[in-house]
């Protein structure tokens, strides 16, 4: 009785290390969530979807990995991701373009609404418009004053067409009634240096990117498009100041393909959240200039539908046409 008592805890043992190592070897196999951005490596986007993608593959227990998918003002990567299976193993990281871009381009190979889940906001970050130091207005009443003085004879240096720091300087124009010539170039680098050159006078940038030429002395800041004060910049009055109900800051968030169920948004939604509020990933958002939020679903979708209405008026202000 002994001897067959001992040889089925064997059996048992045996079996249970078997299911055991089956399990394993299935979720060693299973395939990596990929979270497609809409922008190349090196980007604030890229950014924020790599210091994301670790603590969301430990809260998930999946391997996630990141795929660079640029291009038609990231409408490649949402394009993809809108037609991807909604098994919560394509998800998208895009920014504040996914909603200028519903009236931005006459037609899109998708809906921004209605073709995505909306997980979470991950990020927000504001805009600093700077000048070159040897403008000779040194508030933002006084470049109002001074554009409406000269029309047509300032510049603004516009990093990409249709982007929200190009829109935030058509929003400027618009509620301060100024004429101020956009001067385009092929991304932010090359704009930021022809301001630093004297090149250009001004120019919208965000936080991250022009934090360090204005400490620096080599840009001065004259206002940010928050609705108040930044406290890394509390000398530098929000725009809203002067032109009561500007606002304009770049969002990065978090989406799936429509129509995945419920309980997977959740999930999903749930380990994005808990990532953005680890101290390692908040830290890394941070240090970009930007703010770490990690709202719920509801309240993204919520923000995506009333962003993609206050960005269309902008556009047929401006005119803007995609490049």
């Amino acid at each position: 009785m002994e001897l067959d008592s001992f040889l089925s805890r064997r059996r048992l043992i045996a079996a249970a290390l078997l299911a055991a190592a089956g399990g394993a070897r299935a979720q060693g196999t299973q395939a990596p969530v990929r979270i497609l951005v809409v922008a190349p490596a090196g980007g604030t986007t890229d950014t924020m979807a790599r210091a994301l993608a670790t603590e969301l593959g430990r809260a998930l227990g999946r391997v996630v990995v990141v795929e660079n998918r640029p291009g038609a003002g990231g409408n490649i990567a949402a394009d993809l991701v809108a037609k991807a299976p909604p098994d919560g193993n394509t998800l998208l990281m895009s920014f504040t373009s996914h909603a200028i871009n519903a009236s931005l381009y006459p037609s899109l190979p998708f809906d921004p609404e209605k073709d995505f889940t909306p997980l979470t906001m991950v990020s927000t970050t504001p805009a600093l418009l700077v000048a070159h130091p040897s403008l000779p207005a040194n508030s933002l009443r006084e470049l109002v004053a001074l554009a409406k003085a000269k029309p047509g004879k300032l510049n603004f240096a516009i990093g990409a067409l249709g982007s929200s720091v190009h829109l935030a300087g058509e929003a400027f124009k618009m509620m301060s009634g100024t004429y101020i010539v956009n001067i385009p170039y092929k991304g932010t680098a090359p704009a930021i240096q022809d301001v630093l050159a004297g090149q250009v006078e001004l120019m919208f940038a965000n936080v991250g990117n022009a934090q360090a030429h204005v400490r620096a002395g080599k840009l001065k800041a004259l206002g940010v498009t928050s609705p108040r004060r930044l406290a890394a910049f509390p000398d530098v009055p929000a725009i809203a100041e002067v032109l009561p109900g500007y606002q304009s800051s770049a969002w990065f968030g978090l989406f799936a393909p429509a129509r995945t169920p419920p309980e997977l948004v959740r999930r999903l939604s749930d380990a994005a959240r808990q990532a953005i509020a680890s101290p390692d990933v908040k830290r890394r958002i941070e240090t970009e200039g930007a703010t770490p939020v990690g709202n719920a679903p509801e309240e993204f979708a919520r923000f995506v539908h009333e962003e993609i209405g206050r960005w269309a008026k902008v556009v047929k202000y401006s005119g803007a046409k995609p490049e």
